[in-house]
């Protein structure tokens, strides 16, 4: 029941020249029940270990920076080992960087001999293994794909980052950038017909060239055509763009950097909240691709509760790992993975497959609810909570860690729930009423 009446609500939300399909709207249901997603930002800018826009901050020439494939040999990378350690975290999902703004692409890429098969000495297909990997231990795989490219001669006219690389401008701007467009199209093309079932395309906005309007962008970029192409080449395949404004037609999932929905503590999110399904993505230290003198990770307690304040406004984690160049994870981002997938593992009911819960978010934490189970995370410890009770009758209140019976008492507008002193990040307390909320 559940499951029909989100896929009218998706139906009705349908943008407007855009009608998602059956597979897509399944697509979209597995999406939001997910909850939680590991972003893995990795090539080869971290060899060079401070971050992925390393190209630009320090205005390295796009030749010099395109020898850095030539040793890029990550001898250590393991595919296996990251998508097990990743599903351990209780992670569904990995949405990894197919290719970024430097241009080089982590897949065995024909229409560009710029990639890590042709490129590097490692001469390996990481998408590839990945896919591999993911597909034997059941994580649905998403990949990101960059519009922007600061190596290219034919992204033409220049944006407004990359500009110290020392890329000439082609005389004829108009056919370069159709030609760029083109180059576009052919490698989601291999990425949506080489690797099997791919759960999301993640482009990372249009923000480059944002001196023009929003309707001019969208021209630009083609976003229209470029949304059918993959929605035609994989109709589950879900389309999202981290572009910071209101969603284009052809979007599946709205995205929101760094930001829960409906906060805007970076900057990035005065978007309009959209019915469709959410994702924020948040890095674990401050850095997106490996930094070598970042170890400001934040603890496991932090991303718990980052984690259950997301499922509380009816989004999902997408939670970045920046792998060091030799293919290892960080021993701190293994850590607060073992630490989430052990939280997850007892407490995983009030994350997974839930909705925003009918109480808001509050000073004590954050509330999910599944069926007629309304979940209390509480974030911060109080002696009593005071919610809304409704027209429901509760029948019981209970810690989901262990299920130990919580007091509580109900009036006709209220109830006051004891809260228990407890260690946990994320106390859970389960209400569960007599009818589905």
């Amino acid at each position: 029941m559940l499951s029909a009446l989100l896929s009218m609500s998706l139906l009705s939300y349908s943008q407007e020249g855009y009608v998602p399909s059956a597979e897509n709207i399944a697509a979209r249901e597995r999406f939001s029940a997910d909850r939680f997603g590991i972003f893995i930002h990795w090539g080869i800018y971290s060899m060079l270990g401070d971050g992925e826009w390393v190209m630009h901050n320090k205005n390295i020439d796009y030749q010099e920076y395109s020898r850095l494939a030539q040793g890029f040999c990550p001898s250590k990378f393991d595919a296996s080992q990251w998508v097990s350690a990743i599903k351990g975290s209780g992670a569904k999902y990995i949405t990894i960087t197919s290719r970024h703004h430097d241009g080089f692409s982590m897949f065995d890429s024909k229409v560009s001999d710029y990639n890590v098969v042709d490129a590097t000495p490692f001469g390996r297909d990481v998408i590839g293994e990945l896919a591999d990997a993911c597909s034997e231990q059941g994580i649905r795989l998403h990949l990101y794909y960059s519009h922007l490219d600061w190596g290219r001669t034919d992204y033409a006219p220049k944006g407004r980052t990359g500009l110290g690389t020392g890329r000439p401008e082609p005389e004829d701007q108009e056919a370069s950038w159709e030609h760029y467009m083109a180059f576009i199209d052919a490698q989601l093309t291999e990425l949506l017909t080489q690797y099997g079932p791919i759960g999301a395309i993640w482009f990372d906005g249009y923000w480059d060239k944002d001196a023009l309007n929003r309707e001019e962008l969208h021209k630009v970029w083609k976003l229209d055509h470029e949304y059918e192409l993959i929605h035609k080449l994989q109709p589950a395949c879900l389309v999202g763009n981290n572009h910071h404004v209101d969603t284009f037609p052809g979007e599946d999932i709205q995205i929101f950097e760094r930001d829960v929905p409906g906060h805007n503590d970076y900057g990035y999110s005065t978007q309009q909240i959209s019915r469709l399904p959410l994702e924020t993505c948040q890095t674990m230290n401050d850095s997106w691709g490996y930094r070598i003198k970042d170890l400001n990770y934040k603890s496991p307690e932090y991303l718990i509760k980052y984690l259950a304040q997301t499922a509380g406004k009816g989004a999902n984690l997408l939670l970045n790992i920046g792998p060091r160049p030799d293919g290892t994870l960080p021993e701190e981002a293994l850590t607060r993975l073992e630490a989430m997938g052990k939280w997850l593992s007892v407490n995983g009911e009030a994350i997974y497959g839930t909705e925003a819960g009918y109480v808001p978010e509050q000073l004590w934490g954050v509330s999910t609810q599944k069926g007629n189970k309304l979940y209390i995370h509480v974030l911060e410890w109080q002696e009593s909570i005071l919610i809304p009770s409704g027209r429901n009758r509760v029948l019981s209140a209970y810690q989901l860690d262990g299920g130990r019976k919580v007091e509580f008492t109900r009036d006709k507008q209220s109830i006051r729930i004891q809260v228990p002193r407890s260690s946990d990040p994320d106390q859970v307390i389960v209400l569960e009423f007599k009818e589905n909320l």
